[in-house]
């Protein structure tokens, strides 16, 4: 058996290639669709079949362009009622590619169409095994989003078709406890997304695990009964990003193939402007130093360094037209492949000369400082009038942040600032975990008016490193 485990990290999603005797398998692979054709050339595999574990709501998928440029046949659960050619399987059914059998799981709980898949030699598969796993010859599980490591998938995802959030956690106690559980603890655990997913709510940072080490150490693994486990997984969750119903519906129509798409235009800053005054995003890619140093007024700031495609498609409408502003061409057309991920694909084109062009045209700069924590530590100390920011999600904010910060997290900030009663013309120091969403963030003030803004580098993780006290808030506290 041939195996290997594509991760990309800005969408902390993980697709997978299956190979035996000449035939192979993709399962839940991402928009653009290069690198599955480019390996399995290499390996002298064709690709036979495509998997969807369910209709992403997270990313677009590339299933057709694949299926299109390989002949390979799509493959969804029965309940996925896919709008596109595809084989409809049920729990039970197995697909065959080389030595190796795909097992299929129905596993509702995520979504209603979730399916799992059970990879396992045939007893007279050859011992010649090149999986990059050690250990090669045990069963592996392709779980998609209904078991990852550290968690199970969010159940919220559903609604628009029918179920609650409590149907729906209900379907995943019995998938869990009468399908995955009942596996050897030596099977092998393949999610579709690790930490940093939308898709569930304590994703470990390990991309693969065992049955044994999840029944020990995954919270939700735990014995409960069902309805301790309902309650615990529709408690608390986090608010699900506006694109994903929407990807979810492309998903299931199937995308337009990811070379159909406009390519890159070059615009002079003159252009960029007239977009500007025209409703257009002004995205600007770069780092949150470069963007602090000098960027066009009004853009927004999304680093290309950190979870781009999943903010992008937080803090961004599908429909929206899109100006791109990088450090190079090169960087712009990494940015329009990774917004095409997310199913953003207006893309006008890119300010032609970065940021200097704009500058030598004579048109407005706007900047935003970066300061330390320790910078933000003597201003919170001498300074009564500070305003104080805290963009990480509740969960983190509740456990522990910098004295004084007001909590308003990232994908809810253009709605919720108007609440925070700060006043738009004193000194803000924005923060997060790192200085990534801050600046995110900074860029959102700034277009709403706030004229004295501070982004903090290394945000409340440099804060504890450095052992500066943390406030938490009453409720926490108390317990």
């Amino acid at each position: 058996m041939y195996f290997k485990q594509f991760y990309l990290g800005c969408l902390a999603h993980a697709s997978y290639l299956i190979g035996s005797d000449g035939e192979a398998a993709v399962v839940d692979p991402q928009r653009d669709v290069d690198q599955y054709i480019d390996e399995a050339a290499t390996q002298n595999l064709k690709i036979k079949y495509i998997i969807e574990t369910h209709l992403h709501a997270d990313f677009v998928s590339g299933h057709g362009e694949l299926a299109d440029r390989t002949g390979a046949e799509i493959v969804f659960g029965k309940e996925a009622g896919a709008a596109i050619p595809h084989r409809a399987v049920k729990d039970g059914d197995e697909l065959a590619i080389g030595q190796v059998k795909l097992r299929i799981l129905e596993t509702p709980g995520h979504t209603p169409e979730s399916i799992c898949v059970l990879v396992s030699e045939t007893e007279d598969a050859g011992k010649d095994a090149r999986a990059p796993s050690e250990n090669a010859g045990a069963p592996k599980l392709l779980t998609g989003d209904t078991l990852f490591i550290g968690d199970v998938g969010r159940p919220d995802l559903a609604g628009g078709r029918g179920y609650t959030s409590q149907d729906m956690a209900a379907m995943m106690y019995e998938s869990l406890h009468e399908k995955i559980l009942k596996l050897d603890d030596s099977t092998e655990v393949y999610p579709a997304h690790g930490a940093g997913s939308m898709c569930g709510k304590n994703l470990s940072t390990e991309t693969s695990s065992t049955i044994g080490q999840q029944r020990k150490f995954n919270y939700a693994l735990q014995p409960m009964t069902k309805d301790e486990f309902v309650k615990m997984m529709t408690t608390d969750l986090p608010e699900a990003p506006a694109y994903f119903p929407k990807d979810a519906e492309i998903n299931r129509t199937g995308a337009a193939p990811f070379e159909d798409l406009p390519s890159l235009r070059s615009m002079s800053p003159a252009e960029v402007d007239e977009c500007a005054r025209h409703g257009s995003v002004i995205l600007d890619v770069r780092t949150a130093d470069q963007f602090g140093a000098g960027h066009v007024p009004g853009s927004l700031n999304i680093g290309l360094g950190g979870q781009f495609a999943s903010w992008a498609g937080t803090l961004i409408p599908m429909t929206a037209p899109i100006v791109l502003v990088a450090e190079s061409e090169e960087k712009a057309d990494e940015a329009r492949m990774r917004l095409a991920r997310v199913g953003l694909e207006n893309i006008k084109g890119y300010l032609a000369g970065g940021i200097e062009a704009w500058q030598q045209s004579s048109f407005d700069v706007a900047t935003v400082p970066q300061i330390s924590v320790a910078d933000l530590k003597k201003m919170i100390e001498s300074r009564s009038d500070l305003q104080v920011l805290d963009v990480r999600r509740p969960a983190a904010y509740e456990s522990g942040h910098a004295p004084r910060a007001v909590t308003a997290p990232l994908s809810k900030l253009r709605e919720a600032w108007t609440s925070l009663n700060f006043d738009p013309t004193k000194t803000t120091a924005v923060i997060c975990a790192g200085g990534y969403r801050s600046s995110a963030a900074t860029s959102i003030l700034q277009a709403a008016g706030f004229t004295d803004l501070l982004n903090v580098t290394g945000g409340t993780t440099a804060w504890i490193k450095a052992g500066y006290d943390v406030e938490m808030p009453a409720k926490a506290a108390a317990h």
